[in-house]
């Protein structure tokens, strides 16, 4: 018999039962769609994270205090440390700017928000972190100085709490301390994992003054001169602070350049792709054994079918090709429904994060989609192909 005949009783058999076909491509479909889509989500947060790390610029430094271990002698992280980091001793660095954070909730007539990261810096913290201003004004040495109570918000704390409004000259309370809002950050956009314009910036005096206290700053962020500069300004900082500390073995400090902020970033991502293509190839293998289970019922109803062809000569070659192309046509329909759902689900933003479609995995999960309809096909058209004549006549 030859194939085309072969593949018309195939088609023939799938369309018999549409409900049943219908219902195992619907699995073959959600497993091939989950596959590109979820690996197009990892592959959209760890480009978000590179764009984000990137924004920050090439030559920063970001120096945060170690935890303390019991018995250790270690010092925190000081305002006079990040004073020193600018000099003679340090030519390489340009800006060193002191941080400290608090959780903060802002509120601005009946709305409340909560702000993702609430920063207590100096005027420089600013051109170190490339943040532009595109409403009013930064704030100023002199507001430091005076401990003003006044912030720069980021463009989603504008956002949700002036909706229509241009927030600059308002009042604003933060966790019930009024503060004036005197400018708004240029947007620069989510990563999926954490909005960079959920946040806003005041003076580093006002925030200690007010929420944080007067303790170890959460970080100091350096800028080098340049990029090429930014292995000198590391070596730099490390030497003053091991002579301001007395550091003699163990820092009490950890230095992240952006190459090794975006190296661990990236690692995390990949190692969240890798576990959401797991998650997803389940589906896959669901899908597979849903054509194994459908494929058995069908061989069982159709054992008749199969006795009167084996009876006027039908080869059990034709026999099992029948089983395998249907089950090989089940997969291969479902896997190509499942990539133009996958395609389509990509264009939409998912939790923050705009997916971006891997080719490879495209390929690969229609690919597979052919394969698991020939694997777990093969046992159902095995035992069909071995049915004998007479038994699958007697059979009622």
């Amino acid at each position: 018999m030859r194939l085309f005949e072969i593949a018309a009783f195939a088609v023939r058999g799938l369309t018999a039962n549409k409900m049943r076909s219908g219902l195992t491509t619907l699995g073959i479909l959600i497993g091939v769609a989950s596959v590109i889509l979820l690996i197009a989500v990892g592959n959209g947060a760890s480009s978000a994270v590179q764009q984000s790390i990137a924004g920050l610029g090439t030559n920063i430094l970001t120096i945060s205090p170690q935890r303390a271990q019991p018995g250790s002698t270690s010092k925190p992280l000081t305002t006079a440390d990040a004073a020193a980091l600018v000099g003679g001793d340090s030519p390489a660095v340009r800006y060193a700017s002191p941080v400290v954070s608090a959780q903060a909730t802002a509120g601005y007539g009946d709305t409340t928000h909560d702000i993702g990261q609430f920063i207590g810096s100096d005027p420089r913290y600013f051109d170190t972190t490339n943040s532009a201003v595109a409403q009013g004004n930064l704030f100023s040495d002199n507001d430091v100085q005076q401990a003003r109570k006044v912030v720069v918000i980021g463009a989603t704390v504008a956002t949700e709490l002036f909706p229509g409004t241009d927030p600059v000259g308002k009042p604003m309370l933060v966790n019930n301390i009024p503060f004036t809002v005197v400018g708004v950050l240029a947007a620069k956009g989510s990563s999926g994992l954490q909005d960079a314009d959920d946040m806003a910036v005041a003076p580093l005096t006002t925030t200690q003054n007010a929420l944080t206290g007067y303790g170890s700053l959460t970080q100091i962020v350096v800028q080098a001169r340049s990029a090429d500069a930014l292995p000198d300004a590391q070596a730099q900082v490390t030497t003053v602070l091991n002579g301001r500390h007395k550091i003699t073995s163990a820092a009490d400090y950890r230095i992240l350049s952006q190459d090794q902020l975006l190296t661990a970033r990236t690692a995390t991502t990949e190692t969240f792709t890798v576990l959401l293509a797991s998650v997803a190839a389940i589906s896959l293998l669901v899908g597979g054994i849903g054509i194994t289970n459908i494929m058995l019922v069908t061989v069982t109803e159709r054992i008749r079918e199969i006795g009167i062809r084996k009876a006027v000569g039908a080869p059990r070659s034709s026999i099992l090709g029948q089983f395998l192309i249907e089950a090989t046509l089940l997969s291969l329909f479902g896997g190509a429904l499942g990539v133009a759902a996958g395609m389509i689900g990509s264009r939409f933003t998912i939790a923050g994060i705009q997916p971006v479609v891997v080719p490879s995995s495209v390929l690969l999960a229609f690919a597979v989609s052919a394969l698991i309809g020939l694997f777990f096909g093969s046992y159902p058209a095995s035992r069909a192909a071995k049915l004998r004549p007479i038994e699958a006549l007697r059979h009622e």
